[in-house]
């Protein structure tokens, strides 16, 4: 979709968009429409006892002189407005325009009153929301609906028109790097696998990342047998993708994000109900998040040297499937006994962390997985599950959830859990027993992070099949890469 900024008079027709406060109160361009109508607005709004609470929609059809019809948008109260809620109403006013099937629209914005936000940053936020809004994914219909023309153009007419468009620029990298996200997440598991999902991945190179793409010969070498182990029993094979933006100051020390990258789980040999089988295309949205990510990093030209690293693999059945009780021996040189092949994200993650760990000796480390069910029985589609070895980086990261709506709850990690993942016959096992699945799952990436600042998300709950909100309608969410992008942004960039 196409989005403009304007200081230009108003269109005289078409459709418009229109702001009104608690109570009904219309903004100033509202107003000056609604004079020109000879009072329709303010009529129409009495009519149907139109509050304007926020998010709230009046839909005026046709409207004098010579508008098809007039969207007045509830505000609510003006002071309260955080940066995210405005944001959100510009997912509200898209959908609105969706809905009525309408190409193009103009949005009058003008609004006093708010708090700690320009009217520039206010009218990114508006067209930030509306852009994510937008997206869509119907790649595989071979018959269109028999509707009008998607929504295409929208135009925000302000006073600071050429400021909203600079503070509109990173708001649009980010956009693009949730929908990349996005499009990964809704693929089906027979077009993207590991190695397509790899070069997909060289895209980035078109914005100034830096890839390198590990084939299952350099991970032997390098003694990743847990990763190898989950993929084995799979005609796909492996692949491990680095991906590096030097944004920042030469030599200074990376942030590394790291992401579960399983393109298809059956549960190899402890296989999975039949039942939601097909969501398991979805497992690899940790993975679509790092890779949204660098690109949204790599778009807005961040200031800071950054690492993706994605672990990559298919975990299927066959002959040649890792069996429950082998014992593998990751690159850490630790031995894992497998006692359920379906804990193989942890096994993916465990090489990846390391590798990363040891070879850029990161700031910190942020690993995202939809790990484990557990954490869908503790948290629900609300939050994901923030495990951290490190406070301030924990802090910071619910910081981020907050303002972007990506929401994180902190579990905790303590010696006590962790002797639920020791055994007998190998350094420890992949799984913990029926209870705090979540946790041991967490304890286990934990002996792999070698006392480097680290936080594990558990986005099996977020990452796909989330919960539909303004900004997004989407099965595959491309949840994290607003909250990462927000926390290097609000901290790590010099």
């Amino acid at each position: 979709m196409k989005i403009t900024f304007s200081s230009a008079p108003l269109p005289k027709s078409g459709t418009l968009v229109v702001f009104a406060t608690q109570g009904g109160k219309l903004t100033a361009p509202a107003l000056a429409v609604d004079k020109a109508s000879k009072g329709q607005l303010t009529r129409a709004i009495k009519a149907v006892k139109f509050e304007a609470k926020r998010d709230s929609i009046l839909d005026v059809i046709a409207v004098a002189p010579s508008y098809d019809r007039v969207l007045i948008i509830g505000l609510g109260k003006v002071e309260e407005l955080s940066a995210r809620e405005i944001e959100l109403l510009g997912g509200t006013i898209a959908g609105a325009l969706q809905s009525a099937k309408l190409q193009s629209a103009a949005i009058a914005f003008e609004t006093s009153g708010l708090k700690n936000i320009s009217e520039a940053e206010a009218a990114s936020l508006i067209a930030s929301g509306a852009s994510l809004r937008v997206y869509s994914f119907d790649h595989y219909k071979t018959k269109k609906p028999d509707a009008a023309k998607p929504l295409d153009a929208i135009t925000i007419h302000c006073a600071s028109a050429e400021k909203a468009k600079l503070a509109f620029a990173p708001l649009e990298a980010v956009r693009e790097g949730v929908h990349f996200a996005r499009d990964l997440v809704n693929e089906p598991a027979n077009i993207l696998y590991p190695a397509e999902f790899a070069n997909r991945a060289k895209a980035l190179a078109k914005a100034g990342v830096k890839i390198e793409i590990l084939t299952p010969k350099d991970m032997k070498k390098l003694g990743m047998h847990a990763l190898l182990g989950v993929a084995q029993g799979s005609p796909f094979e492996a692949r491990l993708v680095v991906m590096r933006w030097d944004g920042g100051k030469k030599d200074a020390q990376p942030v590394a994000f790291v992401g579960k990258g399983v393109t298809f789980d059956t549960g190899g040999i402890s296989i999975k109900p039949a039942a939601g089988m097909e969501d398991m295309k979805g497992d690899m949205g940790g993975a679509a998040c790092v890779t949204g990510l660098m690109l949204a990093l790599a778009k807005r030209k961040a200031k800071v040297n950054a690492i993706g690293a994605i672990g990559i693999v298919e975990n299927a059945v066959d002959g040649n499937a890792q069996r429950p009780g082998d014992v593998v021996k990751s690159m850490s040189g630790q031995t894992i006994a497998v006692l359920n092949t379906d804990a193989e994200g942890r096994l993916v993650l465990a090489d990846v962390l390391w590798y990363v760990q040891e070879k850029f000796k990161p700031k910190f480390m942020v690993n995202l997985a939809t790990l484990t069910g557990a954490i869908l029985v503790a948290l629900g589609k609300e939050h994901a599950g923030l495990f951290s070895n490190n406070d301030e980086l924990s802090t910071r990261l619910s910081d981020a959830g907050i303002a972007t709506g990506e929401k994180v709850w902190r579990m905790p990690l303590t010696p006590g859990y962790d002797k639920m993942i020791d055994c007998d016959i190998a350094d420890m096992k992949n799984i913990g027993g029926r209870l705090a699945g979540s946790i041991t799952a967490a304890q286990f990436l934990q002996r792999f992070v070698n006392k480097v600042p680290w936080a594990h998300l558990d986005v099996a709950g977020t990452a796909m099949d989330a919960e539909k909100n303004a900004i997004n309608q989407s099965w595959g969410s491309g949840w994290g890469v607003r909250l990462l992008n927000k926390l290097v942004a609000d901290h790590y960039e010099k």
